[in-house]
């Protein structure tokens, strides 16, 4: 990719997918369409693929990445939630969830998801609809505040980072993500994990609530494993515990239902990724079978 994007556990998912010539692939969160070129190149010169983004400024970014397959690929703006409607009676041979978010949404200040980089605090995927981060801290109640911080970014001074906010914006309300990221900060104190800054559990919790993420996710999973071909694969990469958890619990009940477990145990990235890209460190892979 010409962005120096690379798609995280890449060989792990292009052997778990076991793409092959010919075969219809769903990349359900297609971003920077890393996975996606890789799927349509294993699977030249006939295989297809549609890839869904609810993000449509990052789904322009794949489709100029994408053009070269031409009419091998379909990009379609929507959420990875519509897809089971939106793939039709064919049956996929292989589907892929990457849940992360984009570098291109981390790295661009004004799309308000990083606290390293000044920006409007917005964190919407999709900046089209919905309430932005600055919506949510500005107009939330302490009580529900700290309850979403506490939920979401599994933060234990999530009360004492909720009145901080909520003594700050009585004064002015937020704008900035350097705003609340110091505000955080002065509140959340020392971290249990040395090295991580002691405002990310704040805001992953914010752009988690503002995006949904967790929302009919486990419901999504099934409904994507029910549209594989007979023998089709599943694979699912998630970013923290609360989606992994969500994911396992899914898959579990697909097992009952005579899906096979392709992997016992989440596989994480090695050493040698985590070094060449940090931001893989807390990925894990999730995959499953169809039976033939």
């Amino acid at each position: 990719m010409g962005s120096g994007h690379e798609p995280v556990l890449l060989a792990e998912t292009m052997e778990l997918l076991r793409v092959r010539p010919g075969g219809l692939y769903v990349d359900g969160t297609v971003g920077l369409a890393g996975h996606a070129a890789a799927v349509l190149r294993a699977s030249a010169p006939d295989g297809r693929l549609v890839g869904f983004d609810r993000d449509g400024e990052t789904l322009e970014g794949a489709r100029a990445a994408l053009a070269p397959f031409g009419a091998r690929v379909r990009l379609e703006h929507a959420d990875y939630r519509e897809a089971p409607r939106l793939i039709g009676s064919e049956r996929p041979d292989g589907i892929l969830l990457d849940l992360g978010i984009s570098s291109v949404q981390l790295d661009t200040a004004e799309r308000g998801f990083s606290f390293n980089a000044d920006g409007p605090l917005d964190m919407r995927m999709d900046r089209s609809r919905g309430l932005s981060a600055a919506d949510v801290v500005n107009r939330t109640r302490e009580s529900e505040l700290a309850d979403l911080i506490y939920r979401y970014g599994e933060e234990r001074a999530s009360r004492r980072i909720a009145r901080a906010i909520v003594s700050a914006r009585e004064r002015r309300h937020f704008e900035t993500t350097a705003e609340l990221a110091a505000v955080v900060r002065r509140a959340a104190g020392r971290q249990r994990r040395p090295g991580l800054d002691p405002a990310t559990r704040t805001f992953q919790a914010l752009r988690i609530h503002v995006n949904q993420e967790l929302t009919g996710l486990g419901d999504a999973v099934t409904a994507l494993a029910d549209t594989l071909a007979p023998g089709g694969r599943l694979v699912v990469i998630a970013f923290h515990s609360l989606e992994d958890r969500e994911v396992k619990q899914s898959f579990r009940a697909a097992a009952s239902r005579g899906f096979a477990l392709l992997t016992k145990k989440p596989l994480r990235p090695g050493e040698d990724e985590v070094r060449r890209n940090p931001r893989s460190r807390s990925a894990r892979l999730r995959a499953l079978e169809r039976a033939a």
